[in-house]
C-alpha cells in the first residue's frame, strides 16, 4: 500500500510524504470500518451486499407464510430471514426501538415506519425514514440513529426475531394494527404532539397517533 502511494504521488506531483500520510489515514478508517462491520450480525451484512436474486431465492420460505400469528414462540420457529437495504434497516430499527416489545408490538412499530413510507411527509423509502435528521440536532426521527452509540447488535437472538418480523411486514403478512399511525412513544413520555393528533391504538408499552395527513394507505 505504501508503494502504491508512492507511485500515486509521483504521478500527482504530490509529496511522497502528503500521500503517505493520506494512505495511513485511509488505511485507518478502512480497519475502523472493518471493526464497526465484524460486530453485525452475518445476516444483516448479507442484507446489504447481496444479490437481489439471491436474496429473492433466501425468502421463498417466509414467502409462502400464509397468516401472521403474534407469537413469539411461532416467530421463533420460522426460519431465518433474509432481505436487502430496506430489510435491513427496518430490521436494524426494530432492534433498536422494539427488541423488549411483544411480538404484536413489533409489528405495530414495523407498521408506522411504513405508513411514513407512503406518507407525502415523510422520506419514500425505509431507509430513508428511519435515517431521517439523522446528524442533526433535535431533529432524528429515531433516538438510537443519534445517541452517540455504536449500533451494536448483543443480543442476537433478539436480532433474529426482529428481523423475521421486518421481514414478514415488508412481505405484507401482517393486518394492519394501527389504523394508519405515523407517530408511537412510550407510556413513560408524554410528547407535545400527542396532545394534538389523533391516538389510534396502544399496544404494549407504546401508543399509536394519526396526524393531520392520512397515509396513502389511508386516504
Amino acid at each position: 500500500m505504501l508503494r502504491a502511494a508512492f507511485v500515486l504521488a509521483c504521478i500527482l506531483g504530490l509529496s511522497p510524504a502528503v500521500s503517505v500520510a493520506a494512505d495511513a489515514e485511509l488505511k485507518s478508517l478502512m480497519n475502523l470500518e472493518k471493526t464497526r462491520l465484524m460486530a453485525l450480525p452475518a445476516g444483516h451484512v448479507a442484507g446489504l451486499v447481496a444479490d437481489p436474486k439471491s436474496v429473492k431465492k433466501k425468502r421463498n420460505d417466509l414467502e409462502k407464510v400464509p397468516n401472521v400469528e403474534f407469537s413469539r414462540s411461532w416467530v421463533d420457529a420460522l426460519p431465518k430471514a433474509n432481505g436487502g437495504k430496506d430489510w435491513a434497516c427496518l430490521s436494524e430499527a426494530l432492534y433498536f426501538e422494539a427488541r423488549g416489545e411483544t411480538i404484536k408490538g413489533q409489528f405495530a412499530v414495523a407498521e408506522v415506519i411504513l405508513n411514513r413510507v407512503h406518507s407525502q411527509r415523510f422520506p419514500n423509502s425505509v431507509c430513508g425514514v428511519i435515517h431521517q435528521g439523522t446528524g442533526k440536532l433535535h431533529q432524528c426521527q429515531f433516538t438510537y440513529t443519534c445517541d452517540g452509540r455504536a449500533e451494536n447488535i448483543h443480543e442476537p437472538a433478539a436480532y433474529d426475531r426482529v428481523a423475521k418480523v421486518a421481514r414478514l411486514i415488508l412481505d405484507g403478512k401482517a393486518k394492519p394494527l394501527t389504523d394508519g399511525a405515523t407517530f408511537y412513544h412510550t407510556n413513560a413520555v408524554r410528547p407535545r404532539w400527542s396532545r394534538v393528533y389523533k391516538q389510534t391504538a396502544q399496544i404494549g408499552v407504546h401508543k399509536f397517533y394519526r396526524d393531520n395527513y392520512r397515509t396513502a394507505d389511508n386516504s
